[in-house]
């Protein structure tokens, strides 16, 4: 039986036009041309079928906040107030996470969202606690908190809150102009010591940023949202990641803009493809760079080991080998022309006050 390759048809706003299959499911399905002409009528069908619309479901929070000991991270606290992001980022290494739901790390990922019920109690609950000890709390590392959902569902902002009542130092990395909404929140916290945003901006290519983050804020909304956090007094930086050779090629663009906007600090991750990702990202160039699609393959092959991924702690994040280093050298020359602090806005964690959650937690 001849197999036969189906051509990958993007969804306007989606970053993954399909359901990639999760690693944890017991069968796969392949489609092939029977004569019958059933891959035409499919084909057909997919094309009239309206685009698919976002579903946010419920889980009752158990725990809000996320640890890990990972060395090459820079934090030990996380807070994600959900699963899955609707801005359907191509290149995002958390999309495997969706398969733990027994869903798709594919279009699942940024159409079927899990939204945290009573996350800002659970997190009051968990800061109160004797055992909690105060450290930077990291908000969006596997999900953008202030995604299109946020608008409605606010719990963030409720988080943000819990957070400036204990001033319990924060960073927020997102691609999200929606962070604007809390700056009555998180710059008094600043002006204290206790918070930081960094804005992920991967290029200034606005064409090519609607295909590699389809739903995210366009690059020059995200440098007025560095603007308008800078001049609010809001220590910002800026997230050049991933770096995807032949793709993004302006990091030094990037940069030189997002200083003019008020940034002062800078950092930046490598292209990281674990488990599923690797696949759907293949098909993604496929489908966007068919000209450029091995080349690319290649150089992030250079850069892990000959693999499209290495998780070695040690250099998962950079790369390593001659690419890596191209990579390294431009970030930091730039950063050094321009005046970026390349480490983390250092933080207060000595005014962390749980007295003042417990108090509240006694009146009820």
């Amino acid at each position: 039986m001849r197999s036969v390759h189906i051509p990958i048809q993007a969804i306007k706003g989606r970053g993954i036009a399909h359901l990639q299959p999760h690693r944890f499911a017991s069968d796969a399905r392949e489609a092939f041309d029977d004569g019958w002409g059933a891959l035409d009528d499919a084909a057909q069908a997919r094309d009239a079928a309206p685009p698919p619309a976002t579903e946010v479901r419920w889980e009752t929070c158990k725990s809000a906040i996320t640890r890990n000991d990972s060395p090459d991270v820079g934090f030990a606290l996380g807070l994600n107030p959900y699963r899955g992001c609707e801005h359907g980022c191509v290149y995002c290494y958390a999309r495997p996470t969706h398969s733990y739901l027994n869903l798709s790390p594919g279009l699942d990922f940024e159409t079927r969202l899990i939204a945290k019920r009573h996350l800002a109690q659970v997190l009051q609950r968990e800061l109160a606690s004797p055992r909690h000890v105060p450290g930077l709390l990291a908000i969006g590392t596997v999900t953008d908190a202030y995604q299109p959902v946020e608008r409605e569902l606010r719990l963030t902002r409720e988080a943000l809150a819990v957070l400036a009542q204990a001033r319990h130092p924060l960073a927020i990395v997102t691609k999200g102009s929606g962070v604007e909404r809390d700056i009555d929140i998180l710059a008094p916290m600043a002006a204290q010591g206790l918070a930081a945003v960094y804005v992920t901006i991967t290029t200034l290519d606005a064409k090519l940023a609607r295909v590699l983050e389809p739903r995210a804020a366009a690059p020059h909304r995200r440098l007025r949202t560095l603007r308008t956090l800078a001049e609010a007094g809001i220590p910002v930086g800026v997230s050049v990641s991933p770096q995807i050779p032949f793709i993004n090629e302006d990091m030094e663009r990037v940069l030189e803009a997002a200083w003019e906007a008020g940034a002062r600090r800078a950092f930046y991750t490598v292209l990281r493809l674990p488990w599923e990702l690797s696949p759907m990202f293949r098909q993604w160039l496929e489908q966007h760079y068919p000209d450029r699609a091995q080349r690319v393959m290649a150089r992030v092959q250079d850069m892990r080991g000959g693999k499209d991924y290495d998780a070695d702690f040690a250099q998962r994040m950079r790369g390593s080998g001659v690419w890596a280093d191209l990579l390294r050298q431009r970030f930091d020359k730039t950063c050094a022309r321009l005046g970026y602090h390349t480490e983390r806005e250092p933080l207060d964690t000595s005014q962390f006050r749980p007295q003042a959650l417990r108090a509240q937690q006694e009146l009820f």
